[in-house]
Parts: C-alpha cells; sequence; structure tokens
C-alpha cells in the first residue's frame, strides 16, 4: 500500500501541479486550472492558497530532495509572501492580491495568517534561510498582538486592514461569521503554532499552543465528539437547534457537523500534543478518538466509503440526521490519515480502523483521483459525477490536505513494515 500510495502522491499530484503552477514571471503560484490543467481566469492569489502550495514546496524539498524544483518553488512562494502579502505598512497578511501583488482585499484574518506563518516555519525548517525566521517571528508576534483575546482567550478572526478585531452588531445579517470566534481558524492556528514551534520553541508560543490545545479539546469539541462551528467571544456555543427546520437549514453554514474537521482536528490535536512532548496524553487521544468513531458512526459511508460532508441533530430526531452527503475531496484525504493514526495506536479496536483506512483509500482511488488528467476531483464522483469537469484548482483548492495525508501514510505503513520485519 506505501509503494501505491505513494507513486499516486508522486505522479497524480506532486507531478501534476508542479512545477506547473510556478509563477516564474511574479513569484508564488498560479492556483486556477481547469479539470484538464488549462489556466482560467485572473489568478488573484489567496493568503491560504500562497501559503499552502509554499508549505508543500517546503515539505516535499526535505521529503524528495533529487527534485530540485521544490526547493526553488518553495523560495518563491516565501518571496512573494515577504514581499506582496505582508503588509509592509501595519504588518499582517492580506487576504488577496492580483497575480502581481497589487492589494484587492486589505483586511486580515486569523485563517490566512495562521497558514502564512505555517508556510514561513516549513520554509525555514527546509531552507534555513533566517529572513523566513525573521518573517515568521514578525507575523506571530503581529498575530498575538492584535488578534489574541487576552480575557477569554483564543484568537478573533476578523480584523481590519490595522489588524483591529470586527465586532458583531446587531444589524448584521444573522447567517454573518464577523464577529464570532470559530473552530476552523482555531484548528488551523493550532496547526500553525505546532508548525513554529519546531523551529522556534519561544515559551509564548508553547502557552499559546498549549492554549488552544485546550480550548480546542476541551471547549469546542462537545460531549458527543463533534466540534462546534461558531462561538461568541466568551466561548458559548452558537446553535439553532430549537430554531425550526428552515431556519437551521437558512443558517448551516453557522451550525451543523462537519465530518471532514472533526476528523482532521482529531489528528492536529495528537500532533500538537507529541510536538509539546506530552506523546502519551491520555486525554487527547481519548478526544480524537472519540471524534472519530462519532464520525465513523455518524458520518461514514457503509456501503463504499469516505466520510460525509454535513449533518445535524435535529431536536424532534432519534440520532443524527445526514443533511449532505456528498464527499468533498479534503475530508476523505483527513479521513485516511486520521484512521491510519488510530489503527497504530488502537490495532484491537472494535472499529477496525485499519481496515477503514484500506476502504478509504479504495474510495479515494476510484472516486477521487482523476487517472485521466490528475489529482483529484473536488468531491467524490459517487455522489457527485459532475466534478469530472469541474476546475481542479482554484483558491480554496490546492494540494496540501491530501500531500500532507498521503505522505504521512506512507511513512506511517513503511514504520510499520519496518518494525514487523524486526519483530520477526
Amino acid at each position: 500500500m506505501a509503494d501505491t500510495i505513494e507513486h499516486s502522491l508522486r505522479k497524480e499530484t506532486l507531478a501534476i501541479w508542479y512545477p506547473t503552477s510556478y509563477d516564474t514571471v511574479y513569484n508564488g503560484f498560479i492556483t486556477t486550472y481547469s479539470y484538464d490543467w488549462k489556466p482560467v481566469g485572473k489568478q488573484d492569489k489567496m493568503i491560504v492558497t500562497q501559503a499552502r502550495h509554499t508549505w508543500v514546496n517546503a515539505k516535499a524539498s526535505e521529503l524528495y530532495p533529487e527534485d530540485v524544483y521544490f526547493k526553488k518553488g518553495a523560495a518563491s512562494g516565501f518571496l512573494f509572501l515577504k514581499e506582496k502579502m505582508w503588509d509592509h505598512t501595519y504588518g499582517g497578511f492580506y487576504s488577496w492580491v492580483d497575480r502581481q501583488g497589487n492589494v484587492v482585499d486589505s483586511t486580515k484574518n486569523a485563517y490566512g495568517n495562521a497558514f502564512g506563518i505555517y508556510a514561513l516555519s516549513a520554509y525555514y525548517h527546509a531552507s534555513h534561510d533566517t529572513a523566513a525566521m525573521n518573517l515568521v517571528r514578525k507575523a506571530f508576534l503581529w498575530l498575538d498582538k492584535h488578534s489574541h483575546d487576552p480575557v477569554y482567550k483564543g484568537y478573533f478572526q476578523h480584523m481590519d486592514n490595522k489588524g483591529m478585531p470586527l465586532v458583531r452588531k446587531k444589524t448584521m445579517n444573522s447567517r454573518a461569521e464577523t464577529g464570532y470566534k470559530d473552530q476552523n481558524s482555531s484548528i488551523h492556528l493550532l496547526e500553525a503554532l505546532t508548525e513554529l514551534y519546531q523551529v522556534w520553541p519561544d515559551p509564548l508560543v508553547r502557552e499559546r499552543l498549549s492554549e488552544m490545545l485546550y480550548l480546542i479539546r476541551d471547549v469546542i469539541v462537545t460531549k458527543k465528539g463533534y466540534l462546534t462551528l461558531f462561538l461568541t467571544p466568551d466561548w458559548k456555543p452558537v446553535s439553532f437547534r430549537d430554531s425550526s427546520r428552515s431556519f437551521i437549514d437558512n443558517h448551516h453554514n453557522l451550525d451543523h457537523v462537519s465530518f471532514g474537521h472533526d476528523v482532521e482536528t482529531a489528528y492536529l490535536m495528537v500532533e500538537a500534543t507529541e510536538v509539546l512532548g506530552n506523546k502519551h496524553d491520555t486525554t487527547t487521544w481519548r478526544v480524537a478518538k472519540r471524534m472519530v468513531d462519532h464520525a465513523l458512526a455518524n458520518g461514514w459511508d457503509t456501503t463504499v466509503g469516505g466520510f460525509y460532508d454535513e449533518g445535524y441533530y435535529f431536536k424532534d430526531a432519534p440520532r443524527l440526521t445526514v443533511t449532505k452527503d456528498s464527499k468533498n475531496w479534503w475530508a476523505q484525504a483527513e479521513g485516511l490519515n486520521t484512521l491510519l493514526l488510530l489503527a497504530d495506536q488502537y490495532p484491537q479496536d472494535e472499529n477496525a480502523y485499519f481496515e477503514k483506512f484500506q476502504r478509504q483509500w479504495n474510495y479515494i482511488d476510484r472516486y477521487l483521483i482523476d487517472h485521466e488528467y490528475g489529482d483529484w476531483f473536488e468531491g467524490g464522483i459517487d455522489k457527485e459525477p459532475f466534478q469530472q469537469k469541474r476546475l481542479k484548482g482554484h483558491a480554496w483548492k490546492a494540494c496540501y490536505h491530501h500531500f500532507r495525508s498521503m505522505a504521512n501514510a506512507v511513512k506511517r505503513l513503511r514504520n510499520a513494515s519496518e518494525e514487523k520485519v524486526g519483530q520477526e
């Protein structure tokens, strides 16, 4: 399985994206592609996508040093982040610039800045470029000064161009996310701080990493084992469970069960715990297992495999209702990674995590990987056959999720194989 997955990783993912997506004129990455890999559209650049591509190239340059273009791609991504996406007046990373680097959206958010920190940390680890270390320190300290909540802890997501957190107003649309804290920015802040702490073990970074782990594990994760999507600044859940179904459906962006985020977060919590030096932290493992078990019991397709996108606990229903049975690509990638993680930790568990991992890979291989044109469809074609002709790349679809998943799976499978040989 390791050989099969690595072949797909190298030939059907990395070799498709790189060096094709390198912007050799302005640095950074071209991100929008048709299903058959033709660049389309204006190619505006978002901090999240540019950072994710930079992170992938930095990691790939260490994993496959013989492919020298990864090192060049990571350097190009870093230059674009440093010179064009960083606000040299007020600090922080812009949300959007155009292909050349002219500002399109000067607002800031914790989610995008977290990915900037994530990418810079990985690039420094791979290159030892002191300019990257200087910028990542500056980026962390800027975010901590402007976005961190000194009263209730955690980070505010939305900020203006100067870094001032945006407050929720009564006049705002009830579906607006502004002013809330949320699981998505929180889990990726955890991810970014985990990466940062490995290259800069500063006491404040450790404090914030521990803080985010606690908030996610003990506050945002519910007793049933799924993440609360949005919360007030003092960490009270935003819920519409007592409202009508039509109102709930109209506000599903703020309140539903996201199985993909749950299985992803299980991995990110364990990773953070290990980086903090608490490898045998039973509390984190217990919560991580509860999250995966909840997703398997309520959001797993028992017929062909794969995790559904969304569900909801309606007050008049005996159990969770799957409200969106499509299967987006990133959730399947995260599920693959986390299932194998739990298979190692709980090899005899009744959930048979390794068997589920195998079924998940078979699902991905059959319904997500485009064996004709390369890379992954945005959603599983068992549920959405139209995905075969949809964009392969855009601002919200790069390859960081499935690169990380497959790379981790290959490493874990090979380690298990070596341990088995050693025992024999």
